[in-house]
């Protein structure tokens, strides 16, 4: 009989790493797409109500709201700026970093000391080096493009089963583990929970940022709703955030010789934004949801949820936003449980 275990035990182990060898170019989205279907439970289980428990028709109509949500801004921002790229003069990054390289610095006496500091940084830049690499970004904009949104399809269609088989996959999860039921779905709402606010407040902490760079812009007669699109998306890249949308057009304004609105631009986007926004709006974004949104609130501190999604983006990059808080309430889950089947004399 432990014979026969041990050999069962062992034919799953290789089973199991058989199936990881086949999908492992598929992990990553595997495992955001799972992670998403955790994170929007709610949603599935509102339409499994709604449509007296037909699993295919709940995790169509939830698959179909989520994707909708995610592609069609991103499609409506790629046709614009395809649409804009073909008539783009390029000549206007040349212009551009050739008017700043050769600009003429005029500052006040108490700062006369970093004049020779700027013009030596100035002379620095490698015009030729920045227009190519300026060049290959746009050549190849439709590629990269191209790649984000297959890795977006592939995550909806993981997504939807994760949404249909997941209740499946929790009950077993539940009858192979010696746990009671109160206990082990704490464990579970708990991941579910901290998914939920993880996911939600990435959300609307973009589209508050977006919305906010589009209220500024809209006094300079940009395109607000493309501009908002781009930098609520921007704003969820690592590091860079959205400096990548607000220097450039910074610059682009400066060398178009409205130095007002180039520095409205800048100071607005780092102070407001950047600073205020992302460091001190977003925290309280994530206690709000946590508070309001989900259906039991977590217990993990919101502050230790932030450190965990930055730390995720510094390790995984872009989708390390999720994958950051779910590591972390994994090992947090996993030690509830180790203390529970300790207690229970299981281990």
């Amino acid at each position: 009989m432990q014979n026969g275990r041990f050999f069962f035990m062992f034919f799953i182990l290789v089973v199991l790493c058989l199936i990881l060898y086949l999908f492992k170019d598929f992990l990553l989205v595997i495992s955001i797409g799972c992670l998403m279907a955790v994170a929007t439970s709610n949603i599935n289980v509102y339409f499994l109500k709604k449509f007296k428990s037909k699993k295919i028709l709940a995790a169509t109509f939830t698959t179909t709201i989520v994707s909708l949500f995610l592609i069609l801004p991103f499609l409506y921002a790629l046709i614009k700026l395809g649409a804009s790229l073909k008539n783009f003069d390029y000549s206007l990054i040349t212009n551009t970093i050739d008017f700043i390289k050769n600009y003429h610095i005029d500052l006040p006496e108490s700062l006369d000391f970093l004049e020779p500091r700027i013009r030596e940084f100035l002379a620095s830049l490698d015009l030729s080096a920045i227009s190519r690499n300026a060049f290959t970004f746009f050549s190849n904009f439709t590629k990269t493009a191209a790649e984000v949104l297959t890795d977006v399809a592939l995550i909806c269609v993981f997504y939807f089963f994760a949404n249909l088989y997941g209740t499946e996959l929790v009950l077993y999860i539940k009858s192979i583990i010696p746990i009671d039921k109160k206990e082990l779905d704490e464990v579970l709402s708990e991941v579910a929970n901290v998914m939920s606010v993880v996911l939600y407040s990435m959300i609307l902490a973009a589209i508050l940022q977006g919305v906010l760079f589009a209220i500024m812009l809209s006094f300079f007669g940009y395109d607000i709703l493309l501009w908002a699109i781009l930098f609520a998306f921007s704003s969820l890249i690592p590091v860079v955030g959205g400096a990548l949308i607000y220097v450039p057009l910074s610059i682009y304004e400066f060398a178009s010789k409205d130095l007002y609105a180039a520095l409205w631009i800048l100071l607005y986007s780092m102070v407001v934004i950047s600073f205020l926004a992302d460091n001190f709006v977003k925290p309280l974004i994530i206690k709000w949801i946590n508070e309001k949104l989900v259906t039991k609130p977590t217990k993990i501190n919101e502050l230790l949820i932030f450190l965990a999604m930055l730390a995720g983006i510094s390790s995984f990059g872009f989708w390390g936003i999720i994958l950051g808080p779910a590591i972390l309430t994994f090992f947090i889950s996993t030690l509830k449980m180790y203390v529970i089947l300790k207690e229970k004399n299981l281990l």
